[in-house]
C-alpha cells in the first residue's frame, strides 16, 4: 500500500484483497454452519422421537466442521490483521509528519480502528446478515407470515437507525477531537487542565453512550414485538412437530440477536467515517 494512498476501509481491503478474502470465506462458512444448527437440531429431535439416528450423525458432522473452521479462522486472522495494522500505522505517520505530535499520536492510535473493524466488527456483521437471511428462508418454509414478520421488523429497525445516524456522526467527531488534544494537555497544561480535559472526555462519552442506549431500547422493543408476533403465528401452523416448533422459536430468537448487532456495527461505521477524514488530512 503506497504511502501516498488515502486510508479507508475500501482501500485497506483492496490493498490486501487476497489475504482478506480468505478470512471472509472462512467467516461465511463458519456462519452458514452456525445458522443451520437450529434446523439440524430440529431434524434430530424429530428423528430421535422416531428412534432414528441419521440426522443426529449429520448434526455431529456439522458441529465438527464448525469447530474446525472457527479455530482456523481465528488463528489466521490474528496474523494477517497484525501485519495490516503495521502497514496502516506507518502510512498514517508518513502522511501526518507536518502535524503536531499530539495530533500524530492520537491519529496513529485511530489508524488501528479501521483494521480492528475488519477483524473484530465485520465478522459479527456478516454473522448478522447471514443469520437474518437464513432465518427469513427457514421461517418462510414454515409460513410466509413468519418471514414477513421478520422482514418488517428488520426494515423498521434500519429506519430507526437512519434517524440516529447524523447524531452518531456528530458525537463521534466531538469525541475524536477531544482525544486529539490529550498529548498537548499532558505536555503544556497544569493538572487542572488535565482534569478539565478528562471531564470533557467523560461528557462526550456519556452523551454518545446515552444515544446508543436510546437507539438500543427502541430497537429492542421492535424486536420484542416481533418475537411475540411469531409466537402467536406459530400456533396457527398445521400440526407442527416438536422439531418444527423448536426451529421456529430458535430462529426467531436468533433473528433478534442478529438484528441487535446491526445498529452497533453501523454506529462503528459512523465513527470510522470521521476517523478516515482525520487520517487523510493533508
Amino acid at each position: 500500500m503506497s504511502a501516498l494512498q488515502t486510508i479507508s476501509l475500501a482501500k485497506i481491503v483492496v490493498g490486501h484483497k487476497h489475504k482478506i478474502s480468505v478470512t471472509w470465506i472462512l467467516v461465511i462458512a463458519e456462519n452458514l454452519l452456525m445458522a443451520l444448527l437450529p434446523l439440524f437440531i430440529g431434524y434430530s429431535i424429530d428423528s430421535l422421537m422416531n428412534n432414528q439416528y441419521q440426522n443426529v450423525l449429520i448434526l455431529a458432522g456439522v458441529l465438527t466442521a464448525l469447530v474446525i473452521v472457527a479455530v482456523a479462522r481465528r488463528i489466521y486472522d490474528t496474523r494477517i490483521y497484525g501485519d495490516i495494522r503495521v502497514k496502516v500505522g506507518l502510512d498514517t505517520d508518513t502522511r501526518l509528519r507536518s502535524h503536531p505530535v499530539s495530533t500524530r499520536s492520537a491519529r496513529l492510535s485511530m489508524s488501528r480502528e479501521p483494521v480492528d473493524f475488519l477483524e473484530h466488527d465485520l465478522p459479527p456483521l456478516l454473522t448478522a446478515i447471514i443469520q437474518l437471511l437464513v432465518t427469513l428462508i427457514v421461517l418462510a418454509s414454515f409460513s410466509p407470515w413468519l418471514a414477513m414478520s421478520a422482514g418488517g421488523a428488520g426494515l423498521l429497525m434500519l429506519t430507526i437507525y437512519a434517524l440516529f445516524h447524523q447524531s452518531f456522526v456528530r458525537l463521534n467527531a466531538r469525541l475524536n477531537s477531544q482525544v486529539e488534544r490529550q498529548v498537548n494537555v499532558l505536555s503544556s497544561l497544569p493538572p487542572s487542565g488535565l482534569y478539565t480535559h478528562l471531564r470533557k472526555l467523560k461528557a462526550r462519552e456519556v452523551k454518545l453512550s446515552d444515544t446508543e442506549a436510546a437507539l438500543y431500547g427502541i430497537v429492542f422493543m421492535v424486536l420484542f414485538a416481533f418475537v411475540l408476533t411469531n409466537l402467536l403465528l406459530t400456533t396457527q401452523l398445521n400440526t407442527p412437530s416438536a422439531g418444527q416448533l423448536f426451529a421456529v422459536v430458535t430462529y426467531s430468537l436468533e433473528f433478534v440477536e442478529a438484528a441487535l448487532l446491526l445498529p452497533i456495527t453501523l454506529q462503528t461505521l459512523s465513527r470510522l467515517r470521521d476517523i478516515h477524514g482525520r487520517l487523510n488530512a493533508a
